[in-house]
């Protein structure tokens, strides 16, 4: 009895040593994983800035089938929230701030375990480095069940490095599986739409879109407005050399409205127009294949482009409707000018009665809807 009393003792002080060590470690840590991305920066950047893309490539959720994810409203830059429960534990993500095509500042809750992240992007020969790096501190919790797996670095370490793998892979298929079609010239009906116009810089107009467009769908609810159709925007310039765009946001209405003067958005009327017509289905980074494709059919068919805006792009399926870039569906349409009707020239008649000229018949334009 005296032996097992001495044995009940020693394990008894062998566990008070081991929790005064664990208690006594330092929780604080700092983690940092880097990876080549197969992908432009701004592709990287747009998708993994987007919370509800979170799910599809991070660790903690990609790889449990049962995970309940919360989101907020707006899950896209500063303000974007997540909070989830799944095999693996719970915890919540907040983005605090977003820096175009260069960084994302978050806060990560985990298990007890809290840190400050960042989430970085460098161009590196047409590829991205994406680095990810964590400071915080671990739960008591956490720290004795990875006192000897090397603590915060390695547990957050992990999921960064098993992360990053996911989302290479992610976005090798989801950014760079696209397809252009030039579906010819159709007919672009009229019609009511509610706008905001400016000047855009080129990396910033599907950020742009993206606010004004939840800005007048608000503008539609709280006035009960009819949308009536897919929401689009008309390219007024477009210029290359500076890298600049005047382009007015649009969400086409069913009845045209009044707006108040003063009003940041605007009501208007598309007048009907004849355009080629090309879709794009998947990202919106090969939009540039789009324009050539159709740069090289205007060309080959002697069609001349009507100088009163660029072209006009509707978002058939975007993000609101699919969190995979693959199956996004944007339609271009180019306005162009009629062809010039060339008629042999008239003959003098030998009376001086007027003659009959036969129209010449022009070839039925399918109608846009």
């Amino acid at each position: 009895m005296r032996i097992i009393k001495y044995l009940f003792l020693l394990l008894l002080l062998s566990l008070v040593t081991l929790s005064i060590f664990i208690a006594t470690q330092k929780g604080a840590f700092t983690a940092e994983r880097s990876k080549i991305i197969n992908s432009q920066r701004a592709s990287a950047y747009s998708y993994t800035n987007d919370l509800k893309n979170w799910k599809d490539w991070n660790s903690l959720a990609a790889n449990d089938a049962m995970i309940n994810i919360t989101y907020s409203n707006n899950t896209i830059g500063k303000g974007g929230f997540c909070s989830w429960s799944g095999k693996e534990g719970a915890g919540e993500l907040k983005t605090i701030n977003a820096f175009e095509n260069d960084s994302i500042q978050q806060t990560m809750t985990y298990d007890g375990n809290t840190a400050d992240i960042v989430l970085s992007f460098k161009d590196t020969l047409g590829k991205t480095k994406v680095t990810w790096k964590a400071k915080g501190r671990m739960s008591f919790t956490s720290k004795v069940l990875h006192i000897f797996k090397g603590g915060g670095a390695n547990l957050f370490g992990t999921i960064f490095e098993n992360s990053l793998a996911n989302l290479d892979k992610r976005l090798d298929y989801e950014i760079n599986t696209y397809d252009v079609k030039v579906n010819g010239v159709v007919r672009k009906l009229q019609a009511f739409y509610l706008s905001q116009t400016f000047t855009s810089e080129f990396l910033k107009i599907n950020k742009n879109t993206s606010i004004v467009f939840s800005k007048i769908n608000s503008f539609c609810k709280d006035n009960d407005i009819t949308i009536y159709g897919k929401p689009f925007v008309i390219y007024h310039t477009y210029d290359t050399a500076n890298k600049l765009a005047k382009i007015s946001i649009c969400i086409p209405i069913k009845e045209p409205i009044f707006t108040t003067e003063g009003s940041e958005i605007l009501s208007d009327t598309l007048q009907a127009f004849d355009a080629v017509k090309t879709t794009l289905k998947g990202d919106y980074s090969h939009t540039s294949k789009a324009l050539e494709k159709t740069a090289e059919y205007l060309k080959a068919n002697n069609l001349r482009t009507d100088p009163k805006f660029s072209r006009i792009e509707v978002y058939t399926i975007g993000k609101t409707q699919s969190n995979n870039p693959s199956k996004w569906v944007t339609e271009i349409y180019y306005p162009t000018r009629p062809k010039p009707i060339y008629r042999p020239a008239a003959v003098t008649p030998a009376t001086t009665e007027e003659t009959d000229t036969k129209p010449v018949e022009e070839k039925e334009i399918p109608s846009e809807f």
